[in-house]
């Protein structure tokens, strides 16, 4: 090997062995790289601490730096704002240590939850008093750090946030924070068990009968003593936490529908009618006997037994409270459907039917005014006064204006005509049923105060027989109607029908009757003989002629003279039966309504007739009888003509039925209106 190729291949060495060198020292400075980097990443998160405590080091440090006085008198002002606050916190604990036993049931132990809920009222007060104190002590040491920089401006930075934040939560109402809302928790389920004690006990009266007609049992108190002393305890706290208001609500909503729910059992709904629903008075007349009785349970046992429980659970709170609640269940439980439902009857259709049942809801109202004046006399009742006065002002202005409309139009129908068949015309006999009833124990007394009263209002004298004077007033009026009707008629004996009707209904109808009292004696006996005086009338110039058409005269019956007899009787018994036939057909449509009248009149018109026709037939009947028209003269039996006779002014049930005067002392049938001139008459 020559000298420059072992030359070259030294060079060549060395140049590896450098390379070998550099990548060593390239790896130990990768190593030392990557373990500097590794000690970097660790050193991160250290200094990220440092720097996160470099302020709190730096206000540690600050102290150090504060003036010497200040540091000294800084131990005291924070000794001073910390006690108040320590008590604020020891309290506050306190009171999240009563959640346990607020957010119970207080139905296990009312006395002690009450007690529980007291205490935590207590707590809250206290911090409500103290928490502002508490507050500007820690506001007055910020302050005081502040003016000698004894402490980092950011630190008391943020302690100034959190006192500004505690401030404007006490501004809010700080209780509500204070507590969490515990208290307001506690004191709704002080709400649900009031709620609880008063449904579980408020059950509806039993009724024995809907109809009332026998006593409801009726328990000596609503609620039991017990439950009464509970109810008032829950009122004491929810009254000292303002919650009175949703206490009545809870109360009246209760009761209020506990009543509703005894009233139901009567069948209510026809305090609902309106006026469009009914055409008249009499429709509903059974309604109004019921609601007289209805209104009279409703007040005497059912609002009777709500006041005196109004007034045993509020009676601590004062009488304006209780009354109120009283007030708002009787207004929603139905007293004012009763007044409105008397309302309506007075808004009704005027008519004489009208003036009884207003006069029978006076009764009603009058047998309670001491009660209505007792339960709901109070400032909280007003609309219940109003809605009564204004009821009883408008049945004693309605009673007053039918009753004295009466004799007004008994007055203007004496220009009408009388019946056509001559009966009783439908005024006589409904005007003295109706002043009978007047009179009558169960009316006069009530209407004599509505007449009284209605005088008072118009600034009248008072004249203690002012009802009786306008009956009898009436009553003369009818008679002189009836003296007009009498000589209105053109046939004398249908006058005498019609007037024998009238007078013999005046007499009998009215003898032993509080009207007939009054009218007297002898009135009654000129109506008995004003009947007996129309009655000969009648018989003579009706009946009493037909016997002349039987004559004898001129009848002989031996031989030479039978033809000539018998063509008299045959001329006399058709000129009898044309004279029969004819006075039948038109008095067969006459009405003698009095039963007992008619028969007598028939029993006359019989023995005034029938004698004579029996003997005339038994004597002169053999001449025709065997004649070939016999039937065209001997045209009636004894027995048929007896027959019609007695059928003879028998009234037509189909149209007299409905106004035929009934007993006295029982209800009237409103069969004439008396605001119509015409009809009321025929």
């Amino acid at each position: 090997m020559d000298q420059s190729a072992s030359g070259n291949d030294c060079k060549n060495n060395f140049c590896i062995d450098k390379l070998i060198a550099a990548r060593k020292s390239l790896e130990l400075s990768l190593e030392k790289s990557r373990t500097l980097g590794l000690a970097l990443e660790k050193a991160g998160p250290r200094l990220e601490e440092i720097k996160q405590r470099l302020p709190s080091l730096e206000a540690a440090v600050r102290p150090i730096r504060a003036d010497k006085d200040a540091l000294f008198a800084v131990g005291g002002h924070i000794n001073r704002a910390v006690g108040p606050a320590a008590a604020v916190l020891k309290v506050f604990d306190a009171v999240h240590g009563l959640e346990k036993s607020l957010l119970s049931d207080p139905r296990n132990d009312l006395p002690g939850y009450l007690s529980v809920l007291k205490r935590l009222e207590e707590a809250l007060r206290f911090l409500g008093d103290n928490c502002g104190l508490a507050i500007q002590w820690l506001e007055d040491i910020i302050e005081y750090l502040e003016d000698n920089r004894v402490a980092d401006g950011m630190y008391l930075s943020n302690l100034k946030k959190s006192l500004k934040g505690l401030r404007e939560l006490q501004n809010d109402g700080e209780r509500v924070h204070l507590d969490g809302g515990l208290l307001d928790a506690a004191l709704d389920k002080l709400e649900n068990e009031f709620r609880r004690l008063l449904t579980e006990h408020s059950v509806p009266l039993p009724m024995s009968s809907p109809s009332l007609g026998e006593q409801a049992c009726i328990a000596p108190s609503p609620l039991p003593v017990t439950v009464i002393q509970k109810l008032q305890a829950i009122l004491g706290r929810l009254i000292a936490n303002n919650r009175l208001e949703k206490c009545i609500t809870i109360y009246v909503e209760v009761r209020s529908s506990n009543v509703r729910a005894s009233l139901k059992a009567l069948d209510l709904d026809y305090l609902e009618i309106s006026i469009s629903e009914f055409n008249n008075v009499q429709s509903i007349e059974g309604y109004i006997e019921q609601w007289g009785k209805h209104l009279e349970f409703a007040v005497k046992h059912l609002f009777e037994a709500e006041f005196k429980l109004c007034n045993d659970v509020f009676e601590r709170i004062g009488l304006d409270v209780w009354m109120g609640c009283f007030a708002k269940i009787a207004a929603q439980a139905g007293i004012l459907a009763f007044l409105q439902f008397g309302r309506t009857i007075t808004e009704s259709k005027k008519e004489p039917i009208k003036l009884l049942k207003l006069l029978d809801i006076f009764s009603s109202l009058n047998k309670l005014r001491l009660d209505f004046n007792r339960l709901f006399g109070g400032a909280a009742c007003v609309e219940i006064q109003n809605l009564t006065r204004d009821l009883i002002k408008r049945v004693i202005d309605g009673a007053a204006e039918i009753f004295w409309e009466i004799f007004v139009q008994v007055e203007l129908q004496r220009q009408s005509p009388p019946p056509q068949d001559g009966s009783i015309p439908r005024l006589v006999s409904f005007i003295t049923d109706y002043c009978n009833e007047l009179l009558g124990d169960n009316y006069r007394p009530i209407l004599s105060q509505v007449l009284v009263i209605h005088q008072s209002w118009k600034q009248k004298k008072f004249q203690e027989m002012i009802l009786v004077n306008e009956v009898l007033k009436i009553i003369k009026a009818v008679d002189l109607n009836l003296e007009t009707w009498v000589k209105a008629y053109g046939d004398a004996t249908l006058s005498c029908v019609f007037a024998m009707n009238c007078h013999w209904h005046l007499y009998k109808d009215l003898k032993g009757t509080k009207l007939g009292e009054l009218m007297g004696d002898s009135w009654l006996k000129e109506h008995e003989q004003y009947k007996e005086y129309y009655s000969a009338i009648f018989l003579r110039e009706s009946w009493g002629k037909l016997p002349s058409h039987l004559s004898r005269e001129g009848l002989i019956l031996f031989s030479g003279g039978r033809a000539t007899a018998r063509d008299l009787v045959k001329k006399r018994l058709k000129t009898f039966n044309e004279a029969f036939d004819e006075m039948f057909r038109k008095q067969s449509v006459w009405v003698i309504p009095e039963r007992d009248l008619r028969e007598k009149t028939c029993q006359l018109i019989v023995q005034t007739v029938l004698p004579v026709y029996r003997s005339y037939m038994q004597t002169y009947g053999p001449l025709v009888e065997k004649d070939a028209s016999s039937s065209k003269y001997a045209k009636y039996t004894v027995q048929g003509l007896e027959q019609m006779l007695l059928s003879l002014f028998l009234p037509r049930r189909e149209r007299y039925g409905s106004f035929k005067g009934r007993p006295t002392g029982s209800k009237i049938d409103n069969g004439v209106d008396l605001r119509r001139t015409a009809s009321a008459v025929a």
